[in-house]
C-alpha cells in the first residue's frame, strides 16, 4: 500500500507554467511557515536539496534526499525555528525560485525544479555576493 502511494505520487513530467507556479507558491508558503505538513505535501517522495555556500556561509556537506528529510530540514534543521522567514518568487538563471530572507536580511536563493506539481529539486544558493544580483530580479506575484 504505501509503495504504490509513492508510485502514485512520483513525478512523472514536466509542469506547466502554471502548475510550476501554484507549487512555486505552496514551497514559498511552506518555508515561510516551516510547517512540516505543508512541505511534505508539496514536495516529491524522492526529492533531492543540495546548497552551496560558496566558501563564504555554511551548507550542506552532502545531497538530502527523500521528501521527509527535506522537509524536516526546511522546518526545523536549516534556519533558526523562531526566526522571521520571508520569500520572493524570483527567476534564477531561467528556473524558478525564491528569494529567502530570514529577519528581513537575505539568506539566499532557492532554485527549484517542479515536475507534476510536487517540487523534485531544491538548490539552496548561499553565497551574498550571487543573491545581489536576485534582489534587483526578484518579482512579486
Amino acid at each position: 500500500m504505501a509503495a504504490a502511494h509513492v508510485a502514485d505520487r512520483r513525478p512523472r513530467g514536466s509542469a506547466s507554467p502554471a502548475e510550476t507556479r501554484a507549487a512555486l507558491q505552496a514551497f514559498g508558503r511552506a518555508v515561510e511557515t516551516g510547517e512540516l505538513q505543508s512541505l511534505l505535501d508539496i514536495l516529491a517522495p524522492d526529492v533531492v536539496a543540495l546548497s552551496d555556500g560558496g566558501g563564504v556561509r555554511h551548507a550542506l556537506l552532502r545531497p538530502v534526499v527523500r521528501g521527509d528529510n527535506v522537509a524536516r530540514l526546511l522546518a526545523v534543521g536549516w534556519w533558526k525555528r523562531d526566526a522571521e522567514r520571508s520569500v520572493e518568487l524570483v527567476q534564477i538563471n531561467g528556473t524558478p525560485g525564491l528569494l529567502v530572507r530570514i529577519d528581513g536580511r537575505i539568506d539566499g536563493a532557492v532554485a527549484v525544479r517542479v515536475e507534476n506539481g510536487y517540487v523534485t529539486g531544491a538548490y539552496h544558493l548561499r553565497n551574498p555576493e550571487n543573491c545581489r544580483v536576485w534582489t534587483e530580479t526578484a518579482v512579486t506575484h
